[in-house]
């Protein structure tokens, strides 16, 4: 039995459909709804799901890095026992998961800190999983990790003691940022060549998509963009970025380790937020005043 403590829907009926038996609470009574409706036993608070659960309980949280998850993480600190076990399914920077994980061993709980990747198709394809946590408490909830994995002997491991989890998601992350972008440059340039060759952008895409090199499941993501909407029109060139992109880059920094094209992913985000970036106004004036070189002006 597991308690999902704010969890996402999907990540609980993958748990449930490979027969575990599970516990949800959420603050939003739809996506509680949603949990009950697949077969989870819903309880009405945290300290309802804690204490429907048999110990050594082992609860899992799906949350967003940052106070929402340090105040749970505090809250289930209080009710847990010793000997039980926190799963953080999230995106948490991995320093502070190494300051909860000191924090709550204290009081005997465990903390596995499961970086957790596959989106809103882990329903179905799976999650990769990627555990930091005590070799022997992973063993005894592998069966979880089982369930949500692309496979019993696949797609998920863990990769070292507490804190190495969310590290290792962060450097996937960082990873993912890189990718993406150069799957989006290399788009770009094949547009801008459409009219001289008459180029079919989804016909390369799908072409790719078997025997190249370059073919992945952010490929296949793009082929699908490009099936629903062949000049993305309907987007704006605006990119959020989460947050871990920015960790990878940091901890870069502090390793002096070089990471050039993850860095450059990331500040191509920040780029795609800007309306005319002060730094290429700056470059259009300085080019006009050592050269008299010609410069838009905008229009009142």
């Amino acid at each position: 039995m597991v308690g999902l403590g704010r969890m996402g829907g999907n990540m609980a009926q993958r748990l449930l459909r490979g027969g575990h038996t599970v516990v949800a609470f959420d603050q939003s009574a739809a996506a509680l709804a949603a949990n009950v409706s697949e077969g989870a036993a819903g309880a009405d608070s945290v300290a309802d799901l804690v204490g429907r659960l048999a110990p050594p309980r082992a609860v899992w949280l799906m949350l967003p890095a940052g106070e929402v998850t340090e105040a749970s993480m505090e809250e289930l600190g209080g009710l847990l026992a010793p000997d039980d076990a926190i799963i953080d399914g999230g995106n948490a920077n991995y320093k502070e998961t190494l300051r909860r994980g000191k924090t709550l061993a204290e009081r005997g709980i465990h903390l596995l800190d499961a970086g957790t990747s596959g989106g809103i198709w882990g329903l179905t394809e799976g999650y990769s999983l990627m555990v930091g946590g005590d070799p022997d408490v992973f063993r005894r909830l592998e069966p979880i990790f089982q369930a949500l994995a692309p496979g019993p002997d696949r797609g998920y491991c863990r990769v070292g003691p507490t804190g190495a989890g969310h590290f290792t998601k962060m450097v996937h992350n960082g990873v993912e940022y890189g990718l993406m972008q150069a799957y989006a440059e290399g788009f770009e340039l094949l547009q801008a060549k459409q009219d001289d060759f008459d180029l079919d952008l989804l016909a390369i895409g799908k072409t790719w998509q078997y025997g190249s090199v370059v073919r992945s499941w952010l490929l296949d993501m793009a082929v699908r963009a490009l099936e629903e909407d062949g000049d993305l029109e309907s987007l704006a060139s605006y990119v959020e970025d989460s947050g871990e992109g920015r960790w990878t880059v940091n901890e870069s920094v502090e390793l002096a380790v070089p990471t050039p094209v993850i860095t450059a992913a990331l500040y191509q985000r920040f780029r795609s937020r800007q309306e005319q970036p002060f730094s290429g106004r700056m470059l259009a004036a300085l080019r006009n005043q050592f050269g008299g070189h010609a410069v838009r002006n905008i229009e009142p």
